[in-house]
């Protein structure tokens, strides 16, 4: 009869930390910090990746087109942000889930992390295109500070809505 007592549980990746909590899809011992909440409840951080990469479903052409339509779309926002000065704090969340919502239906609802950070990418290219000229006149000594704030709020505000809708990212308490 072999039974052996005393024997430690320890997460497979930190050997000094005691656990007895499991990843519940490979059945490996994981401490808190190496422990993924997941709705079906915790895994290791091997087994999240391995299922992310199921869920990218992106094509080549999802990458060209994506950029195309959110950079020509973020110069058009970019163009409109800099007549409305103050109201662009207002316009700005409205135009990045526009821009959002017109990738999305053009590359069909596809998906992949890469992606939407390229996509994003694209549209602050776009978007800061229309600041080239008065970053020029910087340089030159004639300029329009206010012009440049409020294209840097618009292309924050743009970019973060943007990218947690084309993501799925959901904020929550």
């Amino acid at each position: 009869m072999s039974v052996v007592e005393n024997e430690k549980s320890v997460c497979y990746k930190h050997p000094d930390r005691e656990t007895y909590l499991r990843c519940n899809r490979c059945e490996k011992l994981i401490c808190s910090e190496c422990a993924v909440k997941t709705p079906t409840g915790y895994r290791c951080k091997e087994c999240v990746r391995g299922q992310q990469k199921i869920f990218d479903t992106a094509k080549t052409q999802d990458f060209v087109f994506g950029v195309l339509t959110a950079a020509i779309l973020g110069y058009l926002g970019g163009l409109v942000s800099g007549f409305i000065g103050f109201f662009v704090i207002f316009i700005a969340p409205a135009i990045g889930v526009g821009i959002a919502e017109a990738v999305r239906k053009i590359i069909q609802k596809r998906r992949s992390l890469l992606l939407f950070r390229v996509v994003t990418g694209a549209a602050v290219a776009g978007a800061l295109l229309n600041a080239l000229p008065s970053l020029i006149a910087l340089f030159l000594g004639s300029f329009n500070l206010f012009g440049l704030i409020w294209t840097g709020v618009y292309v924050v505000l743009m970019a973060s809505s943007l990218f947690y809708r084309l993501s799925g990212i959901q904020i929550r308490r």
